[in-house]
């Protein structure tokens, strides 16, 4: 496995060219995929293992990116532990009932990863034959922050009211909320890794919310305990916390191999807060991609100088790519990638 340049990065060895993957890689701003939703609910293509393989596919035919991450949601996790989930039209997921007690806790399910989300591991199965050494499969969760935003507030929320209130009136209420689904997190991404995922990456997509004091108390004790308890067997960990900028002196305590970073800070500085010894992954604003080929070359470019060819960089975008994106520049940034970064280490 450590042959794989994505891999081989991830532990800061040093590679051939930058490798690089997108976030939502398989998604709307495909045809392939389009054609597949048409005909298939999303939660059903999430749990159905043969279609959840192909659309992760699409996007390693199409693109040529240097790693596959499984198509799936985060929110599949809460629904095992017996929330009811819905993706309403327009209107994102939906989840109930809502948690906001410790009574609600106590009645989340306890999770058996191969029986209440076997259709995960049906299908990182079906990846590792069907990618047949190609590229590496990474696993994903959402980490507990960002789980718990969407169970007690019901969905996507603006001001996240309802949990900061949680946290600051009833704190060993959030407390003991985050650490059931730390224990959750933890099984899930372990039964992914033994299912055959190569990698695993931590999705803290909210935690950004939170003031570095917040961070300290609720999201960094959650995410260490989940990734002190990976069984990693030479597998890397990504940590990514969307809007985490001011937090990334915390975030270089986790025993993390890569930290993600999004496009609200430059790289090198980026890098030079969490530590060289650590690698990086990120960080185009994903908006770039609608300039035309000339403008993501450029933003390319300069990224690629911040890093300056040093062993651990993985280009990403700072986010996950747009349901408008052209196709067409999606594949030229991957195209620039190779070719900038091949250049700088000819």
């Amino acid at each position: 496995m450590a042959d794989y340049r994505f891999i081989r990065a991830c532990f800061r060895q040093k590679v051939d060219r930058t490798p690089i993957w997108i976030m939502r890689q398989a998604g709307r701003y495909m045809p392939e995929y389009r054609a597949v939703r048409e005909k298939t609910e999303f939660l059903e293509l999430c749990k159905t293992p043969e279609l959840a393989a192909k659309v992760t596919l699409q996007p390693i035919d199409k693109l040529n990116v240097d790693a596959a991450i499984l198509f799936s949601d985060i929110l599949t996790l809460p629904e095992a532990m017996g929330i009811d989930l819905k993706f309403g039209k327009g209107m994102g997921p939906q989840l109930s009932p809502v948690i906001r007690s410790r009574s609600d806790i106590d009645r989340l399910k306890e999770i058996d990863p191969e029986s209440s989300l076997s259709f995960v591991m049906q299908t990182i199965r079906i990846l590792r034959r069907e990618l047949e050494g190609r590229v590496p499969l990474i696993g994903f969760s959402g980490a507990p922050f960002t789980l718990a935003t969407y169970m007690v507030e019901g969905g996507s929320s603006k001001d996240f009211l309802n949990l900061k209130t949680m946290m600051y009136k009833n704190p060993k209420t959030a407390h003991a909320l985050f650490a059931k689904l730390s224990d959750a997190v933890t099984a899930y991404l372990n039964a992914q890794i033994a299912a055959g995922a190569q990698a695993v990456q931590i999705f803290d997509t909210w935690a950004g919310i939170c003031s570095p004091i917040d961070f300290d108390a609720f999201v960094f004790p959650y995410v260490k305990s989940v990734v002190d308890r990976l069984n990693r067997n030479g597998v890397p960990v990504i940590y990514y916390c969307n809007g985490g900028s001011t937090l990334l002196s915390r975030m270089r305590k986790l025993n993390t191999d890569v930290i993600g970073v999004d496009w609200r800070i430059e790289i090198d500085v980026a890098w030079k807060e969490i530590g060289y010894d650590r690698a990086i992954q990120g960080n185009l604003d994903p908006c770039v991609l609608f300039m035309d080929r000339k403008g993501i070359e450029e933003r390319v470019r300069d990224i690629l100088k911040r890093a300056g060819g040093r062993p651990g960089h993985i280009f990403n975008l700072g986010h996950g790519v747009l349901p408008t994106t052209p196709v067409e520049n999606v594949q030229a940034l991957v195209e620039i990638v190779h070719e900038l970064s091949r250049e700088d280490r000819a």
